[in-house]
């Protein structure tokens, strides 16, 4: 076999398979949330089916899928967080943080989101989990 023909041939199978995996590529994130209520998130590729999954999590979780609002959706999902803020008037909620480069992104742009110096009405504000890149959960330390 003439050696050019065999470099090339090798290079149109990575490429194919490479073209597969990109296809497998970065999954998105989609966070549902009925305030005070219940909460939905769900990774995936396809953003309308994900935010569906999210919201079908929160009304699983307690709350009338009308009161289940689609919150936000990142893509790649990269590193996200989950905070929860609670304002001085006693009012809470949470914020999602997504599509970080790092565990430390989040974590930095998550101390920038609590800075109470930045948003002197709230009277807490934590992390209460992540997700890596690949979408798996890990609880806040």
């Amino acid at each position: 076999m003439n050696p050019s023909f065999a470099a090339a041939a090798l290079l149109c199978t990575v490429l194919a398979s490479s073209t597969v995996t990109a296809q497998d590529g970065p999954i998105g994130i989609a966070f549902a949330e009925a305030p005070e209520q219940s909460s939905g998130v769900c990774t995936g590729q396809n953003t309308d089916k994900t935010l569906a999954c999210a919201r079908a999590k929160c009304v699983d979780g307690g709350a009338l899928a009308e009161d289940c609002l689609r919150v936000k959706w990142c893509y790649p999902a990269g590193w996200s967080a989950d905070l929860f803020v609670q304002h001085q008037e006693g009012i809470h909620w949470h914020e999602y943080l997504c599509g970080w480069d790092s565990k430390e992104a989040v974590q930095a742009a998550a101390a920038v989101a609590c800075n109470r110096d930045l948003r002197p009405y709230i009277i807490e504000c934590s992390t209460v989990r992540f997700w890596d890149n690949l979408g798996q959960e890990i609880a806040a330390e």
